[in-house]
C-alpha cells in the first residue's frame, strides 16, 4: 500500500530474531539447580522474522531519525493497547535510543538482545550465570536487491559491527611489566 502512495518500502528479514516479551532487552532463560529448564519466561528466539521498512521524514523525532522506519504488519505484542509495531527509526535502533515511542525497545531487542541464563535457587533468589553478547541475535538482516533476486545485507543499518574477541598468551613477566608501565603513566598524569 505504501509503495502505491509513492513511499519507498522494502521487506526486511532478520535471522535469529529475538522476541522480548517483557521489554527488558534480554532473552531470559531460567534453570533450576539441576540444570533443568524452567518455564518462567515467555521470551524466545525465532529462526527469522520479517517486517517492512519505509522511508519517512520524522518531524516528531527530529531530522536525525529521518530515513528507514520499521513497520511490522504482523505484531505479536500490543503497543499502547493495540497490536501494532512502528514506525521505529532504524537510526534509533542502531544508536540504542530505546526510550523513543513506536516500539523502539522491541525492535532493538529483536536485533540486539542479550541472551541471559539464570539459575533459580528459590522464588526469591536467582543468579545470573551466563550472559552472551549480542552476536547471537540479529544475523544477516537482509532485503532484496532492486532489479535482481540478490540479497542485500542491511545489518549495518541496525547495529554496529560486533567486536571480535582475540585471545593471546603472553608471559607473566611481560604482563607484570605492563602493569608497572601503567602505574608509571598514572603517576605521571597525576
Amino acid at each position: 500500500v505504501l509503495r502505491c502512495l509513492g513511499i519507498p518500502t522494502r521487506v526486511i528479514t532478520n535471522f535469529n530474531s529475538a522476541h522480548d516479551k517483557n521489554l527488558n532487552l534480554s532473552i531470559d532463560k531460567y534453570i533450576d539447580m539441576s540444570g533443568n529448564t524452567l518455564n518462567l519466561s515467555e521470551d524466545s528466539v525465532w529462526n527469522f522474522h520479517v517486517w517492512n521498512e519505509s522511508w519517512f521524514v520524522r518531524r516528531d523525532l527530529g531530522s536525525f531519525y529521518d530515513g528507514w522506519q520499521v513497520l511490522d504488519a504482523t505484531p505479536q505484542e500490543k503497543s499502547k493497547s493495540i497490536y501494532q509495531c512502528g514506525p521505529a527509526s532504524t537510526r534509533a535502533i542502531k544508536e540504542g535510543d530505546v526510550n523513543l515511542d513506536y516500539d523502539s525497545p522491541f525492535v532493538f531487542a529483536a536485533v540486539n538482545a542479550d541472551c541471559v541464563t539464570w539459575i533459580r535457587y528459590s522464588k526469591k533468589r536467582k543468579e545470573r550465570i551466563y550472559s552472551s553478547n549480542t552476536r547471537k541475535i540479529g544475523k544477516f538482516i537482509s532485503t532484496k536487491a532492486v532489479g535482481t533476486n540478490s540479497r542485500v545485507d542491511v545489518t549495518d543499518n541496525y547495529k554496529y559491527p560486533e567486536v571480535k574477541e582475540i585471545s593471546f598468551k603472553i608471559p607473566y613477566s611481560q604482563y607484570k611489566n605492563s602493569l608497572m608501565d601503567d602505574r608509571k603513566i598514572l603517576v605521571t598524569a597525576v
